[in-house]
């Protein structure tokens, strides 16, 4: 999870990524954001995001995108 938050704030340290739960829907992680995040993941966490996997449900939040990480690294 600290890997997770030292990315987040990488992409943009004004963001309260903790409190915050609609990152996409509220448009707070544009797409170059959304972009930036999925590859650092990816380098990151040794995974593979397919374009399906990039919805809101997997990354409005911190949760989210955490619980995404887990799944894809049990693959």
């Amino acid at each position: 999870m600290e890997t997770l938050m030292n990315i987040l704030m990488e992409i943009d340290e004004s963001i309260q990524w903790e409190k915050e739960k609609a990152l996409i829907d509220d448009r707070i992680l544009d797409s170059f954001g959304v972009i930036s995040l999925i590859s650092e993941l990816e380098e990151a966490f040794d995974i593979e995001i397919e374009a399906a996997e990039i919805i809101p449900e997997n990354l409005n939040s911190v949760e989210a995108m955490w619980k995404m990480v887990q799944r894809l690294k049990e693959k």
